[in-house]
């Protein structure tokens, strides 16, 4: 069966084919009005949410199915203890495809191990969220026309952000991509991204410290707020969270066609004076989202039954008792998840769930 848990977990076509799709329903929404009838989606999400959830709600309206679900887990049996994988157990029997919101790393990807139904990962902690990832290449391909052989500028919090790492890994199929990495110390992209994805596809990286210095360069600049809630220690918070601001200013330096990405929402990273700016897609970029959920939702359920579209199988997981995952947001260390691990191709263990380093 098809779940998205990770953007790897399609093929490039098969982004293709969503990406694809996602464009005809904005030329021909009528034609797709009533293609879910009598088709169900359970959004679960235990962590809050505004665009993303709505998002998925309001692309499954569209399409003619019915919503049902939760935006708030203490409303759930959650609350009396039930396991993630217990909650998609039952909640598969009164929907035909779940989109889950979780603050525990690894989460839908435990949950795909016993669902009957097609599961998408709406966001997990700080490590993927490939809906916003989809969302973003229809952006890039509506707004430049292309995605090839663009220069991409992620700008803020790359640590926490699952939004540059999933787009990242995705970007990584596409030719003659250059990515610049616009982040203080504190809020670099991780190793395992760097090393993992950009040196093992060849894609070329470089990090600055400054907007103003690579500006010019640009086809994307893709903005990130930083993120209060992933961070255990608020001092580090408070030394980071006005590290880059998009004003006038800035923009003034960038190329005449170029696109402002941001997944949103933002705090004080792009001022208001931006919005009036043609290149600010931001808001564009929001109702993208719905256009490509709705491609999505359609594609998983076309291809459930088919087994040319299933899920990746090209590696096997590692057991090692004497082994446990070191982060503790991890599925593996806030529910009886086994402790599994995948070695990456310079050997590296990682976990099965999250990408954390064991060793």
């Amino acid at each position: 069966m098809k779940h998205l848990i990770d953007p790897t977990d399609l093929t490039k076509s098969e982004i293709d084919e969503i990406i694809s799709l996602a464009q005809d329903i904005i030329a021909h929404r009528e034609r797709y009005q009533g293609s879910m009838s009598h088709k169900k989606l359970a959004t679960l999400f235990y962590e809050p949410s505004t665009r993303t959830r709505l998002s998925f709600t309001s692309a499954m309206m569209e399409l003619g199915g019915n919503v049902l679900g939760f935006s708030d887990a203490r409303s759930s049996s959650v609350s009396k203890g039930e396991s993630v994988q217990d909650t998609v157990r039952v909640v598969g029997c009164f929907a035909d495809v779940i989109a889950m919101r979780h603050h525990i790393e690894g989460a839908q990807l435990y949950a795909t191990e016993v669902s009957t139904v097609p599961i998408i990962n709406a966001g997990d902690g700080s490590h993927s969220h490939p809906t916003q990832t989809l969302t973003d290449l229809l952006t890039i391909q509506r707004e430049l026309g292309h995605i090839d052989g663009i220069t991409i500028g992620f700008c803020g919090d790359l640590r926490f952000g699952r939004t540059v790492h999933s787009l990242i890994k995705a970007l990584s199929r596409y030719k003659d991509i250059k990515v610049i990495l616009i982040a203080p110390d504190e809020l670099k992209l991780p190793d395992y991204i760097k090393q993992d994805v950009c040196e093992r596809t060849g894609i070329p990286y470089r990090e600055v410290t400054t907007m103003e210095e690579v500006m010019g360069e640009l086809d994307v600049l893709y903005m990130t707020r930083v993120q209060k809630e992933r961070f255990l220690d608020e001092d580090e918070f408070d030394r980071v969270k006005d590290s880059f601001v998009l004003d006038d200013a800035r923009m003034a330096l960038a190329k005449e066609k170029m696109a402002v990405l941001h997944p949103l929402p933002r705090v004080n990273e792009i001022l208001t004076e931006v919005d009036a700016d043609p290149r600010a897609a931001y808001f564009r970029q929001v109702e993208n989202g719905k256009f490509v959920r709705e491609a999505l939702i359609v594609k998983l359920l076309e291809w459930k039954d088919d087994p040319e579209h299933g899920m990746p199988t090209d590696e096997t997981p590692v057991e090692d008792p004497e082994l446990r995952c070191p982060n503790k947001k991890c599925i593996c260390n806030n529910e009886h998840a086994p402790h599994r691990f995948r070695r990456t191709e310079n050997g590296v263990l990682r976990c099965w769930y999250c990408d954390s380093k064991v060793r």
